[in-house]
């Protein structure tokens, strides 16, 4: 069973620096039919003006993870770490027993637009980590390419919690399929552009809960990014 939510449907803030879009229940928004899907808590789709951020604020407890579309983001964190992160890469922080950070748009000309994302982690108290990788277009054209895992596999990013995150990149004639292990939900969110996904068309900003569809087949794309992610059954 696919259960598409559409891109209108989803949450709204605008605080004039930050234009914000909510997946699932986040800060001024509430809706208690989504509160996130198994361990997937949160998918901000966030566009920051030149200049502005969000300035140091504290986490705990939750595995954070940013994937940038456009422009550049800067970061900083208590544990001294410095970075800027560009289209194509992935960042991944354990706030474990607490993290401070700020995220900035490293521009002071052109907006950012990311993909923050929220996973309730399997443990707490863990001490905090930071991770960053780039993933080539040509490693996710055409296909689902592994950027989290929980044992961090494949080359990609870990996580802690029994959850896999794949990026794809499909246009024209490109298509994938992709097998969800058995007892296991799936759920995908279109970054841009549009895609089918078992012949459901899907566009910029649409998600969909996966259930009981052992066989996922992405085509029809055009010029789609889609995270696809590989959950435990819960009761979200």
């Amino acid at each position: 069973m696919i259960e598409l939510r559409k891109a209108d449907e989803r949450g709204v803030a605008n605080f004039g620096w930050l234009d914000s879009l909510h997946t699932f229940s986040f800060g001024h928004y509430h809706d208690p039919r989504q509160m996130g899907f198994s361990d997937l808590r949160v998918i901000n789709d966030d566009r920051v003006q030149p200049g502005q951020g969000f300035g140091t604020h504290s986490h705990r407890d939750m595995e954070i993870f940013s994937y940038v579309l456009e422009g550049a983001l800067e970061h900083k964190d208590s544990m001294g770490t410095g970075s800027v992160i560009r289209r194509g890469d992935v960042q991944m922080m354990s706030a474990g027993s607490g993290i401070s950070h700020s995220e900035f748009n490293h521009s002071a000309q052109e907006p950012v637009h990311f993909l923050q994302i929220w996973i309730v982690p399997d443990r707490t108290g863990v001490a905090p980590r930071y991770q960053q990788k780039n993933f080539s277009s040509a490693e996710k054209r055409g296909r689902l390419c592994p950027i989290i895992t929980s044992d961090a596999s494949d080359g990609a990013l870990g996580v802690y919690q029994d959850a896999r995150v794949y990026a794809g990149l499909f246009d024209g004639a490109e298509s994938s399929e992709f097998t969800l292990p058995a007892n296991r939900w799936g759920y995908v969110h279109v970054a841009r552009g549009a895609v089918h996904v078992n012949g459901t068309a899907m566009e910029a900003g649409d998600g969909a809960r996966i259930r009981d569809e052992p066989l996922l087949r992405f085509d029809k794309g055009r010029d789609a990014e889609v995270l696809l992610f590989d959950l435990r059954p819960a009761s979200t």
